[in-house]
């Protein structure tokens, strides 16, 4: 472009033009625009706007188009190109019966235009159909209260009304509509019937209204009131606690940002949401230590205080964790001290003091430097200090609880508090006082405080022999419990490790067999049966006690029973015990040069117990699974996340990988719920957690049928951690496990095939079909040649620039039934559904007709008949050129020879396809009819 042109809008408007015809879209809204500025002429000006409207529709920038062609339309009302432009650009944006105006002036002028009359005839319906919808919704959604608040109405009819909100709350419009049509008041009145299930319904449906729409979460918490919230979660009910929970992380979600969705406009209104996060944050902490709120709305308050005090990255402030440690850290601690046992105790689930402690926790682990941490250890040393009262035994066993609950959650700071003058001294006085309580608050914090990492020498020297003495000396089952569980945990240093015994050879058996004996006892209270898994989760270390156990089915299925009760404490304790009887820790490698080097410096030699080799492993997995661990680890899987840690998570995937070793169990694994546990186990969790149960996971989607072992929409959920096994920094065991569950999967269903495409499997499969590795080279091939009748996979080998179809072919040359059975298959598959393939089959490699001739020859029928199949299919493939070639090729003769073959059950398949080869040729004219010999 010249300079001529700078000034000439004419030229200027050409220029465009030529660069629009050229598909050069922003080189011509640059020339319209110099144009536009230069140009004097009204009418000049219309026409530029018009083509500039024309380019912004290409762009997708609808706004634009709309007000150019706007622009044209002022000068010209007339201007049907311009009002066209305008039309679709309106509808784009959603304004249907504005555009439907600009075509009902277009089709007034032009009568006989098809498109304009097309384009009519389409707004119109859709107008139409939005109409009755918006009515239809309006009226809905007064008809579903209606129902609803109605003393008199049926009861299903009710509970359909209920689920109709709630789905409707679900989508953006719908929660809006009931939003506008007074919804919120109404879903108050069914909250204030005080019905448990018309509280869930409206529960339900506020948190489907408040997701992701910040503006109208606002409006919702200042409708309906922080405090009105809280009282409902502090109701003694476990299902509408945890539905108000959920109401309240919807909230914040959607208050702090965490809903990442877009929206329109309501973002441009900058809303100040410190207000009410605040008043939320500040309304929990009031719950947590209020005897208003139920056990369940404890936890609850407790869950949503650990999920989202600290910060989510480590680089934004941690200004919630300093505020809560403030005005809510004694409030937490008080709950930690509480005994159920005393009078006028906060009302408390079997869970409660365990989530206390995993937030303190928490919250420890949010600060940032000594200050923050000499604060928090400050404020939990002076709640403990005022606590202790020589004159007030309930006072001090509340501080010495306190201490236990700190002890499980951030040690450091528990075990700080134990070194502290006189702490130990009390601990040792409560254990010898009458009140069995006493003793009970005493021994656990013993054996709280007797850990491998205590820094408290004291109970390293005075540990074992104080609760020996306890041991030997209370006639109480459930302190001798308590007492024995802090011997093994104090015996257990020395792991798996056979020659570090901390008891006399014997003994060990001895204790647990105590322990199974009080596990299998229900006259005792659930709590100390409790500590009798504790005990066994450390005597199991030792092999003969695990090999014990695991012939013991009455103690096992004890166990599995409390595993699934709602108790949730002793999930961890459960998941040791399982990882030690199945064997599937991280076992540490032994080399032989070091077993010399450390005995010829006489040092310490681990050495491993005879029952820990592999026949007795497999026994034991045999044993658990027939006692219905599967059952079990189904409903641990299913608790809550403050309780269920990463890395119980991880032990537990471990488990499942040991008992789904054997393919013969898996199907046991199935029936009893184990396909669908394993999936949260591979989407969440530490990364060896998530590798580990996505293994498990491939071996149970490689034998199963998929809709029995993943029932409903979960099967789509197996795809991505199957998919995560197949990456080069996998092993090849689980590379190889991988791909045996996907082709599985592909096997099923083209929507399991197109699930698998779009997690980007094509790619990482197509590497293993390079594999050195035969049986993962032939799992690949076999995964592809499921996945080939699927569109997208197709458009890849049609493709060019790849060697995707050349390895295919050279793959079905291969000397190797299964891997030419697979290639072949797909060879013939993807040749049958694009006829372009056969052309281009050709093409990628000189040896092609050989490998086809060796195909039809072959002795395995399976093989011959796939080679015979893509031979049709290159007859059938309006390629006359290709089809002559294969005629003149010595194909013919090997045609002929199967075709004429007498018929034979054995080989019918190749037999049948030969002469429908010969037929097509016959047809193709490329062959004369043969007389059979008379």
């Amino acid at each position: 472009m010249g300079n001529k042109c700078m000034g000439d809008p004419i030229q200027l408007k050409d220029e465009g033009n030529k660069h629009f015809q050229a598909g050069e879209t922003d080189e011509a809204i640059d020339c319209y625009s110099k144009a536009i500025k230069v140009c004097k002429d009204k009418k000049v000006l219309a026409v530029i706007h018009r083509n500039r409207s024309a380019c912004y529709l290409k762009k997708e920038n609808y706004v634009n188009a709309a007000s150019d062609a706007s622009k044209a339309i002022d000068v010209d009302a007339a201007d049907i190109k311009a009002l066209y432009r305008r039309c679709q650009a309106l509808e784009k944006l959603g304004k249907l019966d504005m555009a439907f105006k600009d075509v009902q002036r277009c089709a007034t002028l032009e009568p006989k235009n098809k498109t304009f009359l097309e384009t009519l005839r389409r707004l119109g319906a859709e107008i139409q159909s939005k109409l009755k919808s918006t009515f239809s919704t309006d009226s809905r959604v007064q008809n579903m209260f209606d129902i609803l608040l109605d003393e008199e109405m049926e009861k299903d009819k009710r509970e359909k009304a209920a689920n109709n909100l709630i789905v409707l709350s679900r989508e953006d419009a719908g929660a809006e509509r009931i939003f506008q049509n007074n919804g919120v008041p109404l879903l108050v009145n069914m909250i204030e019937t005080g019905k448990p299930e018309m509280i869930l319904a409206a529960v339900r449906t506020l948190s489907g209204m408040c997701t992701g729409h910040k503006a109208r979460a606002m409006a919702i918490v200042h409708m309906v009131g922080v405090d009105k919230m809280c009282s409902i979660m502090a109701v003694d009910n476990e299902e509408i606690a945890l539905a108000t929970c959920n109401f309240f992380q919807c909230v914040n979600d959607s208050l702090t940002g965490g809903d990442a969705r877009e929206y329109g406009k309501e973002e441009a209104l900058v809303l100040d949401t410190s207000k009410d996060l605040k008043t939320i944050l500040l309304s929990l902490l009031e719950m947590v230590a209020s005897k208003k709120v139920s056990g369940h709305g404890r936890d609850q308050a407790l869950n949503l205080l650990t999920k989202n005090v600290p910060r989510r990255h480590k680089n934004e402030n941690n200004t919630r964790a300093l505020f809560t440690i403030d005005h809510g850290l004694k409030k937490i601690l008080k709950v930690c001290g509480q005994i159920s046992e005393l009078p006028d105790q906060l009302p408390m689930t079997e869970n409660t003091q365990l989530i206390a402690s995993m937030c303190l926790n928490k919250l420890y682990d949010d600060l940032k430097c000594d200050p923050e941490r000499n604060n928090f250890r400050d404020i939990c040393d002076d709640y403990v200090k005022s606590k202790i009262d020589p004159n007030n035994m309930d006072k001090t066993i509340h501080a010495i609880n306190t201490i236990s609950g700190l002890l499980q959650g951030p040690f450091d700071v528990g075990n700080a508090l134990v070194g502290r003058q006189g702490i130990m001294e009390m601990m040792v006085a409560l254990c010898g006082s009458e009140r069995e309580v006493d003793q009970m608050v005493a021994v656990e914090a013993l054996i709280h405080a007797s850990s491998k990492m205590s820094r408290a020498s004291f109970i390293i020297t005075n540990g074992v022999s104080l609760l020996k003495d306890i041991y030997k000396k209370t006639k109480n089952e459930r302190i001798k419990i308590r007492s024995l569980v802090g011997l093994c945990k104090l015996g257990s240093a020395g792991g798996d490790d056979y020659s570090l015994r901390q008891f006399a050879e014997g003994s060990t058996e001895k204790l647990a067999k105590q322990c199974r004996k009080w596990l299998c006892n229900p006259q005792i209270d659930t709590k100390t049966r409790k500590w009798a898994i504790e005990g066994l989760a450390y005597l199991t270390n030792d092999a003969d006690v695990k090999d014990d156990f695991v012939e013991d089915e009455p103690a096992l299925k004890a166990m599995f029973e409390l595993a699934k009760s709602k108790d949730k404490t002793i999930l961890y304790s459960v998941a040791c015990t399982l990882i030690n009887c199945a064997n599937c820790y991280d076992k540490k490698e032994i080399l032989p040069e070091l077993i010399q080097l450390a005995k010829f410096s006489k040092q310490h030699v681990p050495e491993q117990h005879p029952k820990d080799k592999k026949d007795f492993i497999e026994k034991r997995v045999k044993r658990l699974l027939k006692a219905g661990v599967t059952s079990a680890l189904a409903v641990m899987v299913k608790a809550d996340n403050a309780i269920l840690t990463d890395q119980t998570k991880e032990m537990l995937a471990r488990v499942f990988l040991a008992l789904s070793e054997d393919p013969r169990d898996r199907g046991i694994i199935v029936a009893q719920g184990g396909g669908k546990a394993l999936i949260p186990l591979a989407l969440e969790g530490t990364d060896l957690g998530k590798v580990k149960a996505s293994h498990a996971l491939a071996k149970i989607a490689a034998i199963s049928n998929p809709e029995i072992a993943f029932p409903g929409e979960r099967v789509y959920e197996v795809v991505r951690p199957l998919v995560s096994l197949l990456h080069t920094d996998r092993d090849g065991l689980q590379n190889f496990e991988a791909l045996k569950g996907l082709t599985n999967l592909a096997g099923y269903s083209e929507k399991l095939r197109v699930k698998i495409v779009k997690e980007k499997a094509l790619p990482e499969i197509e590497n293993h079909m390079f594999e050195e590795n035969d049986q993962i080279r032939q799992a690949a091939t076999e995964c592809m040649c499921n996945l080939v009748t699927c569109k997208q996979v197709q458009e890849r080998y049609m493709e060019d620039g790849n060697d995707k179809l050349k390895l295919l072919v050279l793959l079905s040359g291969e000397d190797d039934d299964n891997l030419q059975i697979a290639a072949a298959g797909a060879l013939a598959m993807i040749t049958a559904s694009q006829k372009k393939l056969c052309t281009k089959l050709t093409c990628v490699t000189t040896q092609w007709l050989e490998i086809m001739q060796r195909l039809c020859l072959h002795t395995n029928p399976k093989i011959q008949h796939r080679g015979l199949v893509i031979v049709y299919n290159m007859l059938n493939s309006e390629d006359s050129e290709l089809a002559k070639k294969l005629i003149e090729s010595e194909l013919l003769e090997i045609l002929s020879v199967i075709g004429k073959a007498e018929d034979n059950p054995k080989r019918q398949e190749p037999i049948d396809a030969a002469r429908t080869c010969l037929v097509k040729a016959l047809e193709l004219g490329l062959i004369k009819p043969f007389t059979s010999p008379s």
